[in-house]
This record gives structure tokens, C-alpha cells and sequence, in this order.
């Protein structure tokens, strides 16, 4: 087939003579000109913070202020969720200030009569933590010549605070804790499903680099709680109740309350080996594609039914196609990006619920926080094909950014994205995910080689890097020259088809309404 080039602004048509639809491809410059401006949009956020925030929790980037959040009342999220970006972007003297700030002062901000949030303070501190001493290990990188292990401790420290919340009953854990004096006295035992089902990765790793196995027990436990109360239908709700391991919301779907359960069964296969969790995550996995699909998108669905209670794609859902890359299942993860990016291109940004039936913004629900589970996918999709759409979708992204959400000191929230009013807030995950997976998306360079490696690293839920202790099966490293392959994936299903009949094809408990 021949091959014609037409050039055009930031890249080039290849337009083949057969029936094949072009494909455009990003110039050199245009590349680096992509990851210039997400090194310096980290800067821009970063900067200010240091400036004007630090040592609170987050930015406001149009007040220039720092404040402290509900998540964690003063744990300096945004210095914890930034510090292994700084490692991607090569910046070894400004890291190996903050790990000698942590190492002198890092016991103090959990030292506090202070509660947090379960699960943001796992996702962004603990994750932190066992990311960058991981990385500071590693004479590779030389990030931290003589690295004493400083950061271990203090996850150990960190972990121990969170631990306590999960003695209950059922073993799924309370959604706040305080840091001195653990479950308080009439905390609600409500939880979200994503809490107790987000913790595989930091405590396992968590037990692994200290001996401690209470943490992967732990983990262990919550999840196995959960999957034990999936309805007949095989879907979890949204809410549980931590004491009685009861249902309290029955909405099911692949957003937020939810989401990361699924992200870290898959997670858990890839980082341990265990056959389980990858069990798990492929039963669940066909569940939610029978019955949470309407019209080419994802919803939400009553877990004991199937039918539907909100008719919204969920900026949150923006992550299952990296997460469907991650499994195997290409074709279907570029689909569907394309749709959710159909509505990036119509607002600009995504808003947080999008109602698929009326095809606007969910009146309330209208906003876009800097989410960053576009530039995931986008990222992923990226890495396993080579195709420069993605490179497209996320110069896209930088726009969009750039155009509406720069503010004097970072980037500020959207509240509506019809009207691209801002809300002078800047998550801390903006700099951990974000510009993260952006700059990831252009960068070539060998400092960062390892990085996009799918055999090397994989990200929990907070785009902290995790090291690999080994590279996992061929059918999860998608790339240009290894495409996927079904083969594996058909002989577990088999094995376990087979072996469901064997024991009676028991189901899991039913939601109690």
C-alpha cells in the first residue's frame, strides 16, 4: 500500500492509497513542545504552591493562598502528591530538598488530634510515601545518594494510624479515622466501596517493605468483604454499612464510590502475580459490561436489578479505558475514549456528570475539578498503540487548560463548562496525576524510559509509581509490536467456567434492601 505525507499544522497526514483512514502524526517539535508545556504547567502550579501555600494541604491558585482540606486537615497533600513528579521531570536537587524536609519534619504532620479521610490519605500520602522511597532506593535513578530509608518510616507511621479503621466487624473500614485517637464515638459506619477497596497496592507493599503482615491481612480481608456481598447479578453498590456489612446505596457503576475497586484488583494481579485478584477483577469486569452499558456508554444501574437509577457518563468513568489497555481490550478502550473525548471537544473539559440521555451537563454537576483521567487514558491508549491521535487529544487537553483554567498562581478549577466559570481551587492530584500523565505522553527521553515501561512500573490510583518486582504476562504490555492476544484470557475463562459448575456456580450474597 503507498504512502502519501500531507503536512499540516503540528504534524503530518499519512494518507494511505487503500481503503485505510489517515492517520496524523505529531512532528518532533511539536512533541516537545507538548512536554514543555506540561513541565511548565507543573512549575507554574508547583511554584506557587511553595510560595504561597506551603506547608497547608492545597493551593488557591486566584487568591494565592494555601488552605488545608477535609481529606486531611493539614497533611501538606500537595508537597506529598508532587514529590515523585519531580522525580519524572528529573529535577533531582529540588527532590532531594523535600526528602530531607520529610526526613526532619514528616513525623510531625501525623503526630496531630486530627481526622482524616481513609482513603485520600492512603491514595495520595501512603502511596506517596512507599512510591518515593522505592525510587530513592533505586541507584538507577541516584535520586538520593545514601538514602537511609527515612520515608519507610514514615509510612509505617502512616499506615499504623490508618490501620485501626479497619477493625470492624466485616473488616471493611470506617471512611475517617482520627490520627491520634483512631474511630471516634459515633463515626458514621458508612462507607464508600472504593474505600475498603483501595488499599491492595499500598499495603501490600506496605507489608512486603516492612515484615508487618497485618496490613496485607488487612487488605486482604476488606476486599474479599466486598466481593462476598456482590448482588446475584454480580455488581457491588456504592455505600456499605462497615458494621452490619450491609448495603446503604445500591447504585452501581464504574464511578466514583466505586471505580478504584476494579482499578485495583487488576493492579493487585499485575503487582503480586496472584491469580485471585485477577479472578476477580474478570468476573466483575463482565458484569459490569453486561449490565452497566447504555447506547455505547456506561451508567449506573441498581446493583440487585440492573435497572437503571442515573443515565450519566461520570468524568470519574474517564479512566476505564487506560484500565481496559491494562487488560487487553484495545479496540474497546480506544472506542470508548473516543466518545468520552467527544464530550471534551463539545465543553472543553468534561464535566462531572454528563446525562447521556439529554446530551448536557447533569444540572448541579457541571463542573470539572482538573480531573486527570482523560490524560490517564490518553496516556495508556498512547503507550500501547503509538498512534499520535492520542498525542492530539492530549495537546488538546493542555489547551484546554491553558485557555480556561490558568490562573495567577496555577491552574483553577472549572465550576461550569458551558460557562468555563472558575472556582479558585487546585486539587493536590493535579500535580500528582494530571501534569503527570501529560508530561508522560510526550516525554522520550531515557530518564523517564522506565517510567512508561508497562513492565517496569504501573501507578496506583494516585499516578504514584509502583515498581514492578516483575514483569507480568505478555497479554498485559500492550505496545506498538505486541498487540493483543485473547488466547490466556479464553483459557481462564474456560478453567473457570469449568470449575463454577463443579462447585454449583454459587453467587454472591445478594444486597438487602
Amino acid at each position: 500500500v503507498g504512502v502519501v505525507c500531507l503536512a499540516v499544522a503540528g504534524g503530518v497526514w499519512a494518507v494511505t492509497s487503500g481503503p485505510m483512514k489517515p492517520k496524523r502524526v505529531m512532528d518532533k517539535a511539536t512533541v516537545e513542545k507538548n512536554r514543555d508545556a506540561a513541565k511548565a504547567m507543573f512549575y507554574h502550579a508547583y511554584d506557587n504552591y511553595l510560595l504561597h501555600a506551603f506547608p497547608k494541604d492545597e493551593l488557591a491558585p486566584i487568591a494565592c493562598k494555601g488552605h488545608d482540606t477535609q481529606n486531611c486537615h493539614g497533611c501538606m497533600l500537595t508537597f506529598y502528591d508532587a514529590l515523585d513528579t519531580l522525580a519524572v521531570l528529573g529535577n533531582k536537587t529540588e527532590y532531594r530538598r523535600v526528602v530531607a524536609w520529610l526526613a526532619e519534619h514528616g513525623a510531625a504532620t501525623f503526630d496531630r488530634d486530627v481526622s482524616v479521610s481513609v482513603f485520600e490519605t492512603n491514595i495520595r500520602v501512603l502511596g506517596s510515601l512507599l512510591s518515593n522511597h522505592l525510587l530513592a532506593l533505586d541507584p538507577e535513578l541516584d535520586l538520593v545518594p545514601g538514602y537511609d530509608g527515612v520515608l519507610l518510616k514514615l509510612a509505617v507511621d502512616v499506615g499504623s494510624r490508618l490501620l485501626p479503621a479497619y477493625d470492624t466487624p466485616t473488616g471493611l473500614p470506617y471512611g475517617s479515622i482520627n490520627f491520634k485517637s483512631g474511630v471516634r464515638p459515633g463515626e458514621t459506619p458508612v462507607s464508600a466501596t472504593a474505600t475498603g477497596g483501595t488499599c491492595l497496592l499500598e499495603f501490600h507493599l506496605l507489608s512486603k517493605l516492612s515484615g508487618i503482615k497485618a496490613f496485607r491481612k488487612a487488605a486482604d480481608k476488606a476486599t474479599k468483604a466486598l466481593w462476598q456481598r456482590r448482588s446475584g447479578l454480580g455488581l457491588l453498590g456504592s455505600h456499605v454499612d462497615v458494621k452490619s456489612g450491609e448495603w446503604v446505596y445500591f447504585d452501581s457503576g464504574i464511578g466514583g464510590g466505586i471505580d478504584s475497586f476494579f482499578e485495583y484488583l487488576m493492579k493487585a494481579h499485575l503487582l503480586t502475580g496472584r491469580q485471585d485478584y485477577l479472578a476477580m477483577f474478570e468476573e466483575g469486569y463482565r458484569s459490569i459490561n453486561q449490565h452497566t452499558r447504555f447506547e455505547g456508554w456506561y451508567i449506573d444501574v441498581d446493583m440487585r436489578s440492573g435497572k437503571l437509577m442515573f443515565p450519566f457518563y461520570r468524568s470519574l468513568q474517564s479512566f476505564w479505558p487506560g484500565l481496559q489497555v491494562l487488560y487487553g481490550d484495545l479496540p474497546e478502550a480506544r472506542d470508548l475514549f473516543r466518545r468520552f473525548m467527544g464530550v471534551w471537544s463539545k465543553y472543553s473539559f468534561v464535566p462531572e456528570a454528563y446525562n447521556v440521555q439529554s446530551k448536557e451537563p447533569q444540572e448541579g454537576l457541571a463542573q470539572y475539578p482538573l480531573r486527570p483521567e482523560m490524560a490517564e487514558s490518553a496516556f495508556y491508549l498512547h503507550r500501547a498503540t503509538g498512534d499520535d491521535e492520542f498525542r492530539f487529544d492530549g495537546q488538546r487537553i493542555l489547551e484546554s487548560l491553558n485557555t480556561h483554567a490558568l490562573a495567577e498562581c496555577g491552574y483553577a478549577a472549572i465550576e461550569d463548562v458551558v460557562t468555563k466559570r472558575k472556582r479558585d481551587h487546585m486539587d493536590s492530584y493535579f500535580l500528582a496525576e494530571t501534569v503527570k500523565y501529560l508530561y508522560l505522553l510526550f516525554d522520550e527521553g531515557e530518564g523517564t524510559k522506565a517510567f512508561r515501561d508497562p513492565s517496569k512500573y504501573i501507578f496506583n490510583t494516585e499516578a504514584h509509581l509502583l515498581p514492578l518486582p516483575e514483569p507480568p504476562s505478555p497479554e498485559f504490555l500492550l505496545s506498538p509490536t505486541n498487540p493483543p492476544t485473547k488466547g490466556p484470557r479464553q483459557e481462564r475463562l474456560r478453567s473457570a467456567a469449568k470449575g463454577g459448575k463443579k462447585k454449583g456456580g454459587k453467587k454472591g450474597k445478594k444486597g438487602k434492601g
